[in-house]
């Protein structure tokens, strides 16, 4: 896995926090110094923590689970988008919607609907029954769910875990996530609590650089174990054709050593009654032989018998 060097952080700015006076103290472990009233954040603890959650998106990545994204700051909208539809993955960069996760089933109810207009306005004979009005109305309804709801569309069950760019702004996505028990990796600033989650990177969060070098190396993460899933799953088919190969070379082996133990057992069977047929011929042909010389010793022993003659000659004679 591609690991982010100190020095593209450095260039990002990833390591400027906010003004002193608006830290949270329990950010102190992540804080390098003060300088001119901003606090400096450790660029070392960065890629520690960087480290740790690309291996944790890594591994929910190869198990097949989504990871959702969540920015609706200005400047991470876009390049959170983008990196999420790359990825097909969950995001959220609008307004997040209260109940998102915690009552999942009334979205799935709000998504059903989008899709049921899209059907209509896509149908042309229905479309062209309905009035302007409704029209116009069913579009503006579409626009404003696939605003608020368009990230979302193929979500069919609740995220393995979320990504959030800035804890502080999206709290409720945080509270949500962690009444479901669902684990949060989130880019957290030195004015934000990194108790609230469970893999927090101290970094700007602000920055549209910064977010988006953060968010990259994430997606990269989710990539790879997008990638190694994939390669699991072929070497795993792989390994089932060549089992049913095996199979059936072994079931074909089985076969070929039934015929030939059949093909013994009969050639046996032919070699034990060959003596038999042949004593029996032969015991046929001296019989015959006999038969054949007792006739010619009858034809030899029978007298041959005098011709009759013949009434012209009995005639001549008298």
């Amino acid at each position: 896995m591609a690991q982010l060097t100190y020095k593209e952080l450095l260039n990002a700015g990833v390591h400027f926090g906010h003004l002193t006076r608006k830290w949270d103290p329990r950010m102190a472990p992540y804080i390098f110094m003060e300088k001119n009233g901003i606090h400096i954040i450790d660029l070392n603890k960065s890629l520690a923590s960087l480290g740790h959650a690309q291996d944790f998106v890594k591994g929910i990545a190869r198990s097949g689970r989504k990871i959702m994204f969540v920015a609706t700051k200005k400047q991470a909208q876009e390049i959170v988008s983008e990196e999420a539809k790359r990825l097909k993955m969950p995001f959220v960069t609008e307004r997040w919607l209260g109940g998102m996760l915690t009552n999942f089933p009334t979205i799935r109810k709000s998504l059903k609907k989008m899709q049921n207009i899209e059907k209509m306005l896509s149908d042309e004979k229905t479309a062209a029954n309905l009035a302007k009005r409704e029209r116009l109305m069913l579009d503006r309804d579409r626009i404003k769910l696939e605003r608020l709801l368009g990230g979302v569309t193929d979500m069919s069950r609740l995220p393995a875990a979320l990504f959030v760019v800035d804890i502080k702004r999206e709290h409720l996505a945080i509270s949500e996530a962690k009444r479901l028990g669902i684990p949060v990796i989130a880019m957290v600033d030195t004015n934000s609590n990194p108790e609230l989650v469970e893999h927090a990177i101290p970094a700007n969060d602000d920055a549209y650089k910064s977010v988006s070098l953060i968010t990259l190396a994430i997606g990269k993460a989710i990539e790879e174990g997008i990638m190694e899933r994939k390669q699991d799953k072929e070497a795993a088919e792989l390994q089932e054709a060549e089992e049913a190969k095996k199979a059936a070379d072994a079931k074909k082996e089985a076969a070929a050593e039934k015929a030939a133990a059949q093909k013994a057992v009969a050639d046996a069977k032919a070699e034990e009654a060959a003596p038999a047929e042949t004593a029996s011929t032969e015991e046929g042909e001296a019989t015959k032989k006999k038969r054949t010389r007792t006739k010619k010793e009858v034809t030899a022993e029978t007298p041959a018998e005098t011709p009759a003659e013949s009434p012209k000659e009995e005639g001549d004679k008298a």
